[in-house]
């Protein structure tokens, strides 16, 4: 009898710890000040949560999301992708160039080539770091330079409308679904199927692996150059998918396309929970961090804040959240040093 009494107290325990972690997680944490913000903007502007402006919310947000997946990625790795911003503007300009040079090319393969060319530049990046053992911030700094290089050399002044689109394409940005924009629920299939990635696979646990400890992680037998490279190749991939977003989100695409996003995405990401050094982290707080971003950017301007205090409000938040990480990581190891102690 009281064995039978005592089981639903253990589930309820165990209920109780889980509904506990969900609520001091960071993702909750970072869900939590991207409700507060909507909510304190939306009564000092009402019309910033009217029909347009949670369409405007979703479709800015979108592009950021995809992009902040695959750079999560990268991260959780202890490195970092700092090229994405361009590999977006070739991949935004090279669909614009497919429509220009082949007006009848079915969309679905228009995706499929700027999501292969992604990755192939995703892919220069995730070789050249494990090969030449250099930190992937310099790499892709100078990979930056050659892609937007490339950029302004094939593009030069010309730039492709979306009126020179198809209609079909840029309707993926007008078009909802319950009032969801397309690409909008096409971003949510990318996060659900990363986290699913992230923790339901050995390639996906191999990533922490990697980012935690390195050394430990090869001597485990885990192929560490390879998993680097996919992580690498997986961000270039997902890029490429963000390029062709923004060719039917946007009016244009030219040179300068993407220029500056490499930042943003890095803070959506660190805000996000993802640890800039590795090792901790979800693809889903790094896309409520993007969300947050992009919604905050919205948010001070329907408030009439200035530009440059939009800008210092976001640096504020960056520095917050890596303080945040290193003193949750400082207490963590504190922890099991303490532990570590009283079991010895």
């Amino acid at each position: 009898m009281s064995q039978n009494a005592s089981a639903p107290a253990i589930h309820g325990t165990t209920a109780s710890r889980a509904i506990g972690r969900i609520f001091v997680s960071r993702e909750f944490s970072v869900f939590a000040a991207l409700a507060l913000l909507i909510i304190i903007t939306e009564v000092v502007n009402p019309r910033f949560l009217s029909g347009q402006g949670v369409k405007d919310l979703l479709l800015n947000s979108t592009i950021f999301v995809v992009m902040a997946v695959g750079q999560a990625l990268v991260i959780i790795t202890k490195n970092v992708d700092l090229s994405v911003g361009s590999i977006l503007g070739l991949t935004a300009f090279g669909t614009g160039s497919l429509f220009a040079a082949f007006p009848t090319i079915p969309i679905a393969l228009v995706f499929l080539i700027g999501m292969a060319f992604g990755a192939v530049l995703g892919a220069i990046n995730g070789f050249i770091v494990t090969l030449a053992g250099v930190p992937a911030l310099v790499i892709t700094l100078g990979t930056l330079y050659i892609y937007r290089g490339i950029n302004n050399a094939w593009a030069g002044s010309k730039q492709y409308f979306i009126g020179n689109q198809p209609a079909a394409f840029g309707n993926l940005s007008v078009q909802t679904v319950g009032g969801i924009p397309t690409i909008a629920i096409a971003a949510l299939i990318v996060v659900i199927i990363a986290a699913i990635f992230m923790f339901a696979t050995r390639a996906g646990r191999d990533l922490y692996a990697v980012g935690s400890d390195t050394d430990a992680a090869r001597l485990f037998g885990i192929k560490v150059n390879s998993r680097t490279v996919g992580a690498f190749i997986a961000c270039g991939t997902l890029t490429g998918l963000a390029g062709v977003f923004y060719a039917s989100r946007f009016n244009s695409v030219g040179a300068d396309t993407g220029s500056g996003f490499e930042l943003q995405i890095v803070a959506a990401v660190v805000v996000g929970g993802v640890a800039i050094f590795g090792g901790s982290g979800t693809v889903t707080g790094a896309a409520i961090g993007a969300v947050l971003l992009t919604t905050m950017t919205g948010a001070l301007a329907a408030l009439n804040v200035s530009k440059f205090w939009q800008q210092a409000i976001v640096g504020v938040l960056i520095i917050a959240a890596i303080l945040i990480d290193r003193i949750l990581s400082l207490r963590t190891a504190r922890k099991l040093r303490v532990s570590e102690a009283r079991n010895a």
